[in-house]
């Protein structure tokens, strides 16, 4: 009996002292054509971010709330990218598919501490524009430059917080059968997959941090809209109410891809979770809104064309 408590409790530490994680284990003979592409939209994150974030320092009329939180946004992107890509490269590219215990879960905080910090920044993106449209007399006053750091804080202090309990209820869950992470990353719902442990008190943490952080983000941006499209409606000039939209179209685009994919992924029963699906929304997830955002932001926005000409012609000049 001694001897078969030993075994147990050898074959449980063994198990959870690292993960593979298989990535497409399907498809080997694509893996450098899956290196090459996760390697380029990884890179277009990275350099359209970095862009985004660059061009609204340098120039100052970019020095409003809007930027500001946008800047936000941009360097979040380039964390959440940054936490998974690098990993998920070397997998593609190496033999070596593992990922020690502590690094999986390190990985799995600072993701969800990214995503959830992304939600807070896009509520404030949402409150700063019905301040703008809504109330634009008071728009200086309001939206003080103390207050938009207090806001940018408080929503990464958050993220950190919140993404904790979560992650410490994972660790402690009992990984007893397969280390095989039938995914590209470590991400909640294969883990618990992999779980022997009963994890519906984990499951009812992660449901519970969804609706008070995802779910009412997501109303207050709702409710932020129902107030900006009643005051544009009431704009009697087709100019001023299509730039009144033009400010709000991207960010609108942010908000739906972030929670369309988030909805599919999290917010459902783990019996009801596809993995092949799971793949593919979080190719969506990690890689290709982070890489899609400077886009949506910069495309039709005239302030910013302007000084993405002036940083040029300033340094062509130089």
């Amino acid at each position: 009996m001694d001897l078969e408590n030993q075994t147990l409790s050898y074959n449980h530490s063994l198990s959870i002292s690292y993960f593979i994680i298989l990535g497409f284990p399907n498809l080997p003979q694509f893996n450098h054509l899956f290196f090459l592409g996760f390697l380029l939209i990884y890179l277009f994150a990275l350099s359209g971010n970095v862009t985004i974030s660059t061009m609204i320092c340098i120039d100052s009329r970019l020095h409003t709330p809007m930027y500001f939180f946008l800047t936000n946004l941009s360097i979040l992107d380039i964390c959440y990218t940054s936490v998974t890509a690098p990993k998920l490269l070397s997998i593609f590219l190496s033999d070596d598919k593992s990922i020690s215990f502590s690094g999986c879960m390190t990985q799995l905080y600072f993701f969800m501490s990214f995503g959830t910090t992304e939600y807070l920044i896009l509520t404030i993106m949402a409150y700063d524009r019905y301040i703008a449209i809504c109330k634009p007399l008071q728009y200086t006053v309001i939206m003080s430059k103390e207050l938009c750091t207090q806001l940018a804080m408080s929503a990464w202090a958050i993220g950190f917080i919140v993404a904790a309990p979560t992650t410490a209820l994972i660790s402690n869950l009992h990984f007893c059968g397969s280390r095989k992470i039938n995914h590209l990353f470590c991400d909640i719902t294969p883990l618990l997959t992999l779980s022997c442990s009963d994890t519906r008190i984990t499951e009812i943490v992660i449901f519970l941090e969804g609706v008070f952080v995802g779910f009412n983000c997501l109303l207050l941006i709702l409710i932020s809209y129902v107030y900006i499209i009643t005051s544009i409606s009431k704009i009697s000039s087709q100019t001023g109410r299509s730039k009144a939209f033009s400010t709000c179209g991207s960010h609108l685009t942010s908000v739906s891809l972030y929670y369309g994919v988030i909805f599919c992924l999290y917010m459902r029963p783990t019996s009801t979770y596809s993995l092949d699906q799971g793949k593919f929304l979080s190719v969506i997830y990690i890689g290709v809104i982070p890489m899609l955002n400077p886009i949506i932001y910069s495309l039709r926005n005239k302030e910013f064309k302007r000084a993405m000409i002036k940083v040029r012609e300033e340094f062509f000049l130089k």
